[in-house]
């Protein structure tokens, strides 16, 4: 296993490396400079003077030479400073990368608990009522678009309703809460980025479930448990459920990708100041390091999560033998 893990670790570190070099060239080249909003926008601004704002960001050297350096303070875990307010751009995700963790976590987590049961009764029932609904479901989740969704649900059961708030983390009054008030309060801000994260990835996991649950509902060895006289309840959830869900430990360690990316929608709808509404900003503003810094930032978790994905993929699967993949 130990082997196993260090090989799969050099590979991300290669992988993590070309990320790099690709998403540095391409925010180079797209259209728009981090001195325009100073420069271009002001007519008083002199050639002189823009040139000397290149000079100041290091803009004017070629680009290899502006990967390298970068790549060099990335090296000692250095992103550098925020064109925006000169600050580390480490110190900015830190302060904004919690909040979005927290986010994800707790959206996984109602994927897991919600999906997988959908997924498993609607494999049991295959055909019937409530396996034709959930599919309607499931397919809604799948075409719903999640800025679409997060207005709606902030029009009816913020505005309309007022059942939970519509932006932020904490109420103006958070200070003088209690411990507990402060719990709730940040559940209730947290509750409606929550669901809209975890929509689209609970369809995905029901049919991935319901698939493969299927596939092994049909295997041999079902109906040999089956015939020596187990209840179903011991078939299902003893024998099927086990192996069912091997593939959906490896869409689960994939969907992290999509579950990032949608938090630049949620967390900017929502007013979140997590690391989804910090790249949108640094976006729109072309800060250079902070872009970088968000987008390795990603990659890295992405990675982590493909790799957590193959190792837990290998736990639960006897039939993997590592030593045939050294």
């Amino acid at each position: 296993m130990g082997k196993y893990i260090l090989k799969r670790i050099i590979g991300l570190v290669v992988l993590l490396l070309g990320i790099t070099i690709i998403t540095f060239s391409v925010i180079h080249i797209a259209p728009g400079k981090p001195t325009d909003l100073e420069a271009q926008f002001n007519p008083k601004v002199s050639m002189e003077a823009r040139e000397r704002i290149s000079h100041l960001y290091g803009l004017d050297k070629p680009l290899h030479v502006q990967y390298i350096e970068w790549l060099k303070r990335f090296a000692r875990f250095d992103f550098g400073t925020s064109f925006m307010d000169s600050r580390p751009v480490m110190q900015k995700i830190m302060e904004r990368i919690p909040v979005t963790l927290t986010i994800e976590l707790f959206s996984i987590i109602l994927i897991l608990l919600v999906g997988i049961p959908i997924g498993v009764s609607s494999a049991v029932r295959e055909g019937d009522f409530y396996d034709r609904f959930m599919t309607v479901f499931v397919f809604i989740g799948f075409a719903v678009p999640t800025f679409w969704l997060s207005l709606i649900l902030m029009d009816y059961i913020g505005v309309r309703w007022g059942i939970l708030p519509i932006s932020g983390i904490k109420s103006l009054e958070f200070e003088k809460f209690g411990i507990f008030e402060k719990i709730i309060d940040i559940s209730k801000h947290l509750a409606l980025p929550v669901l809209v994260s975890a929509f689209g990835g609970l369809a995905g996991i029901s049919r991935y479930m319901r698939s493969s649950m299927l596939h092994v509902l049909k295997q041999d060895y079902i109906r040999t448990a089956r015939a020596k006289g187990l209840t179903e309840k011991e078939v299902l959830y003893k024998h099927a459920l086990k192996n069912a869900l091997l593939p959906v430990v490896t869409i689960l360690g994939l969907s992290v990708p999509a579950l990032i990316g949608g938090s630049v929608i949620f967390e900017s709808i929502f007013s979140i100041p997590g690391m989804g509404r910090l790249f949108y900003e640094s976006v729109m503003a072309r800060d250079y390091p902070v872009i970088m810094g968000v987008l390795v930032i990603g990659a890295v978790l992405t990675l982590l999560g493909n790799l957590l994905a193959d190792i837990s993929y290998a736990a639960v699967d006897p039939r993997i033998k590592l030593e045939d993949n050294l």
